[in-house]
């Protein structure tokens, strides 16, 4: 027997379109103090290097910044090139991470997380990864949502007669959120397919045959290729089809968000690609449905969860209630059209954005996203780039060498501080302070700029501090040693390529 059409088609679709696009309001909740304790762990994790990419002692003065950007490029980190003026918006952003986290004035510590965040990257964009574009994006698209409407402090300070929020976010704004981090995936797996390493299912042997990146189980993973020809075609087939994301509902949604989660953590004890992991697993937290949080809800009567309620309770109390002047309805009204204009106008753009890196323009005839838009992505920092990896993994790894001479004649490496040596160290990776620096130096070797002249300069002046004496000149090498999957490392050659030679 044929099945009828309903008849109220329009309408069937737009329920079948709200069902996808709709956010628990659990999972808000979550996804908010997953995105407030990312933001603080990355602050203690970038303080570590503060001094040498945040001021002007370090590889990047404000000067050579402002001479390698246009106008759309700002920064409130180029307010100050000392180290207390960075400590102090440190420690800023520190405290409004923490409102986020617990849900105090939740959508102005969404705000002004997000502004010092696209600030920080723009100080130093050499050193960010995906993780970083990442985090910026879901800041970004948090601003619209409700992410304090539940576990909050907020939501504790709320009146009884005040108007309080569904059980589910449905619309433009949610869908936006939900979309953005489909993109991610597709983009990525697009830009491999057009690539040889992983569509022949080599891509994980050549990224776990890089020193610079394996940490921990990644370097006895590498020693099983089989398991890795097949986790390459898991991982890229879990990618391609992860518009399923937007398609499923109920629990079909929840297991391939989990175990899209279970692959990310699984980077975590593998791979030194800092907080990226985990930032990928809070962006699939609002795909949870709200089967999943009904399922858990015996959890609340544990002893934990009680107690964490009477920590919350308590801070709640601690904290001022702030109350805001009650808006005119109409232009309430106002605001909210206003806000989804901008949503659909960003995710519009951003969809663009996406598909003119991979071939849309020679399809089209021209590039999808005008180019008057650019700067507002720009400026917003929803310009996004997800080449992780693609179309190719690197095929060379390497490590920083840069032999000084001193006054005496004797020569050190002033980047390792100790002497010269050319072979390959041990474990490659820990001759990268952080992820951070790793980035930064390969992108050095990577790309000729004057940020090569920056570092040896930096390399000069360090060296003069902790030592007292001033080498006469740096030279940096980047040692490279091409990856030949199957060959031992000891048996693969290496080439020195000279970077810079800097006269102190």
């Amino acid at each position: 027997m044929r099945r009828r059409l309903p008849d109220d088609l329009p309408g069937a679709l737009r329920r079948a379109v709200r069902r996808r696009v709709r956010i628990d309001a659990r999972s808000l909740a979550l996804f908010r103090v997953a995105l407030g304790s990312l933001l603080l762990a990355d602050l203690l994790l970038r303080s570590r290097s503060l001094h040498a990419f945040y001021t002007d002692d370090g590889v990047l003065p404000r000067t050579a910044l402002l001479a390698q950007h246009g106008p759309t490029h700002w920064s409130l980190h180029l307010a100050s090139g000392e180290a207390w003026g960075q400590a102090l918006l440190f420690a800023v952003a520190g405290v409004v991470a923490v409102a986020l986290a617990v849900g105090y004035r939740t959508r102005l510590a969404t705000a002004v997380s997000w502004l010092l965040l696209v600030s920080l990257h723009n100080r130093v964009p050499d050193v960010l990864n995906g993780g970083d574009v990442l985090l910026r994006l879901l800041l970004f698209w948090g601003l619209f949502l409700p992410l304090g409407a539940r576990w909050s402090v907020d939501a504790r300070h709320r009146e009884p007669d005040e108007e309080v929020a569904g059980d589910y976010v449905a619309g433009v704004a949610s869908a936006a959120l939900l979309v953005q981090v489909v993109a991610l995936y597709l983009t990525n797996a697009a830009f491999k397919l057009t690539g040889d390493v992983w569509v022949r299912g080599d891509g994980l042997r050549y990224v776990f045959s890089l020193g610079q990146f394996t940490v921990l189980l990644g370097e006895r993973l590498g020693q099983f290729p089989a398991l890795l020809h097949v986790l390459d075609y898991v991982w890229l087939v879990t990618i391609a089809l992860s518009f399923a994301l937007l398609l499923l509902t109920g629990w079909p949604r929840a297991l391939y968000a989990v175990a899209l989660m279970g692959m990310h953590l699984g980077m975590v004890v593998t791979m030194r690609i800092d907080l990226f992991p985990l930032v990928s697993v809070a962006s699939l937290v609002p795909f949870l449905p709200a089967a999943v949080w009904d399922r858990a809800a015996p959890l609340a009567d544990r002893r934990p969860v009680r107690a964490l309620d009477r920590w919350h309770r308590r801070l709640a109390d601690a904290l001022p209630v702030v109350r805001v002047a009650d808006v005119p309805p109409a232009l309430s009204r106002v605001a909210s059209r206003l806000s989804s204009a901008v949503v659909v106008v960003f995710l519009v753009l951003v969809v663009l954005w996406n598909v003119q890196f991979l071939g849309a323009a020679e399809v089209v005839g021209h590039e999808p996203v005008p180019e008057e838009a650019e700067p507002a992505l720009q400026v917003t920092g929803t310009d996004q780039y997800w080449n992780m990896f693609a179309p190719d993994p690197l095929s060379v790894d390497g490590w920083v060498v840069a032999p000084a001479q001193l006054p005496d004649g004797s020569r050190v490496d002033a980047y390792r501080d100790g002497s010269v040596d050319w072979d390959r160290p041990e474990d490659v990776s820990s001759t990268y302070p952080t992820a951070r620096w790793r980035k930064y130096l390969v992108g050095l070797w990577r790309y000729d700029t004057a940020d090569r002249r920056q570092f040896a300069a930096y390399l000069c002046d360090r060296y003069e501090r902790r030592h007292g004496v001033r080498p006469r000149r740096v030279t940096v090498y980047f040692v490279e040693q091409p990856t030949v999957v199957g060959v031992p490392d000891d048996d693969e050659p290496t080439e020195r390529e000279r970077l810079e030679r800097h006269t102190c």
